[in-house]
């Protein structure tokens, strides 16, 4: 009988897993077509008068699942005969394949416990980059039967935006999906990389500075396209009569308006960008002859009927109403800076422990890039052609957009990041008394213990005590005392220091007198110089300072015993021999 060595169970372990990750991609771009189709064909049964038989509608669903990945659609019947391009995609409509395609590498990714003969824990999976790869190629596959399936049918694709943007979006999100399952791991850097890069990326203050910087970029794009809906809702409910009329009027009967009410709930999406766009200056474009901003609406605009595009201002220069929506990049800067001021100077923390005011700064500054690029990256899907002539531009123009989110956030956010800073590390309570040293937060000798401890789990200092920047790590190479730092083996500065020191050494203090060993006398005799005059005042006086002014402005006077009477000199000793006491116990030892 032959038996198969482990070398060969788990390569073909391996080879399975491949597969089977080339059918996740296959069935995950399946489900995403047969939902769209399943809605279409709803849709085209419940029609009174369809304009095609089932074969059109299928091959139209083809198209428009397509259009969701960003393929650009071509309409060959017009009423000129010339093909009229379709470019803008539905946001809404987009988020289901890029999920899907996501879910299915992160799933074929997962490592997999299986109890095979000779394979252990997680080795019978394939690898990242082959989930990747099969799920890619599983689901590009698909892509490609849809795309010929849908020639010849009222929409189908543009050949020469199969490969960019269509194969570019299931590769981004395939990749999102394997770095998921890796647990989102932030490097290491490209060894092409200058080193100065990776040393950076490979330390964990640098991810915990970047991790905070893209958390404060995601909370400004939110605020942007939160207000960017609001500015939206507004004008639609200003213009609720010429909504009502664009939304009855395209359509007759009920499935129709159906169709209507669920293309405009996919578009939303594309409104509130559109919103987001005009509260930041740069507006959108309605046509090829006409921009709508803030300050008025220039040119002649070429609107179809649709509901959402009654939001549109009316044309001419613009009112208050209208420079209220600048109060949306405003509010996106302030939430940039308040969340980014949460990671600088934490409720809970010590101030020892807050960032500097220049690491504030440049976290801030880096969530304002993140924030401009992630506007840009979304207007440039969210608007696009609609037609020819006059409407093959429409929608905001992403490379004016993503500066003006970037100048928004920067301008505004990095000063009122800096003024909540200074506010969150205000000294509460006691501060007004002068007397009464700086504490507000743990004690600088803990501080000093947790600062210690969090570099040698990090590793961010260098040898000399002194520890490096996140944005600056070859900080840490300078020569041995510069800017105070200490040479090699020798102890590092003050002023190298990230804890400030409490006050002067003890030895600068006055009445200091450094001692050798303790005295031979004990310490209770009533006689000694513990229990002396100027000592008990001594002791007294440095007890009343440490206070704070909270002990009572008396004269110390000698402890009286329970019967009321003071301590007399010659009252016998408080702790008698008690060897003495016992005869017939073991002598002293000479």
């Amino acid at each position: 009988m032959t038996q198969r060595t482990p070398k060969v169970t788990v390569r073909r372990n391996r080879t399975l897993a491949l597969v089977s990750a080339l059918v996740k991609g296959v069935v995950a771009a399946g489900l995403g077509l047969g939902s769209l189709t399943v809605l279409v064909m709803v849709v085209w049964i419940s029609s009174p008068y369809p304009d095609s038989g089932p074969g059109g509608a299928l091959r139209a669903a083809a198209g428009v699942w397509l259009l969701a990945h960003g393929a650009g659609l071509v309409r060959p019947d017009t009423l000129s005969g010339v093909p009229a391009p379709v470019g803008m995609v539905p946001l809404l409509l987009a988020m289901g394949p890029v999920w899907l395609a996501h879910r299915a590498a992160r799933d074929a990714a997962e490592p997999q416990e299986e109890l095979n003969e000779g394979a252990r824990d997680g080795s019978a999976g394939p690898s990242r980059a082959g989930a990747f790869c099969a799920v890619t190629a599983g689901y590009l596959l698909v892509v490609a039967g849809a795309a010929a399936y849908a020639r010849g049918g009222p929409l189908y694709a543009d050949p020469d935006t199969l490969a960019f943007p269509v194969a570019l979006v299931v590769a981004g999100a395939a990749a999102a999906g394997v770095w998921t399952a890796a647990g989102r791991p932030f490097g290491p850097a490209p060894s092409w990389s200058p080193l100065a890069v990776q040393e950076a990326v490979a330390r964990t203050l640098f991810r915990r500075r970047a991790e905070a910087a893209f958390r404060s970029a995601a909370a400004g794009l939110t605020v942007l396209l939160g207000g960017g809906a609001l500015l939206v809702a507004v004008a639609l409910g200003r213009n609720a009569g010429a909504t009502q009329d664009a939304f009855l009027g395209l359509a007759g009967d009920w499935s129709g308006r159906i169709a209507v009410l669920l293309l405009a709930a996919a578009l939303v999406p594309n409104a509130a960008l559109w919103g987001a766009a005009y509260g930041l200056g740069p507006g959108f474009s309605l046509g090829t002859g006409a921009t709508a901003t803030p300050l008025g609406l220039d040119g002649t605009p070429a609107l179809p009927r649709f509901p959402l595009l009654a939001a549109v201002p009316d044309q001419g220069p613009g009112a208050l109403p209208n420079w209220a929506a600048l109060a949306v990049p405003v509010a996106a800067a302030l939430a940039v800076a308040w969340f980014a001021v949460r990671r600088a100077a934490p409720a809970d923390a010590p101030r020892a422990r807050a960032w500097s005011p220049r690491e504030t700064v440049l976290v801030t500054l880096l969530a304002a890039l993140a924030c401009g690029a992630g506007t840009a990256l979304l207007t440039a899907v969210a608007g696009g052609p609609i037609g020819s002539g006059a409407l093959s531009a429409f929608g905001p123009v992403w490379w004016l957009t993503g500066p003006a989110a970037l100048v928004w956030t920067a301008v505004i956010g990095v000063p009122a990041a800096l003024l909540m800073r200074l506010w969150r590390l205000r000294t509460p309570g006691w501060a007004w008394r002068r007397d009464v040293p700086e504490a507000d937060g743990l004690p600088v000798a803990e501080a000093e213990a947790d600062e210690e401890e969090e570099e040698e789990e990090e590793g961010e200092g260098d040898g000399a005590g002194r520890s490096r920047r996140w944005w600056a790590p070859w900080r840490g190479r300078r020569a041995a005392g510069e800017d105070g730092e200490a040479g090699p083996g020798g102890p590092a500065s003050p002023a190298a220091s990230s804890v400030p020191s409490p006050g002067p050494a003890p030895e600068a203090a006055s009445g200091f007198e450094p001692y050798d060993f303790l005295p031979t006398d004990p310490w209770h005799e009533k006689g000694g110089p513990w229990h002396g005059k100027e000592n008990r005042e001594a002791r007294w006086a440095s007890l009343k300072q440490g206070s704070g002014g909270l002990m009572a402005d008396f004269p110390a006077e000698p402890t009286a015993d329970r019967a009321g009477r003071t301590d007399r000199p010659d009252r016998a000793d408080p702790v008698p021999d008690r060897r003495a006491a016992d005869p017939d116990g073991p002598g002293a030892t000479p």
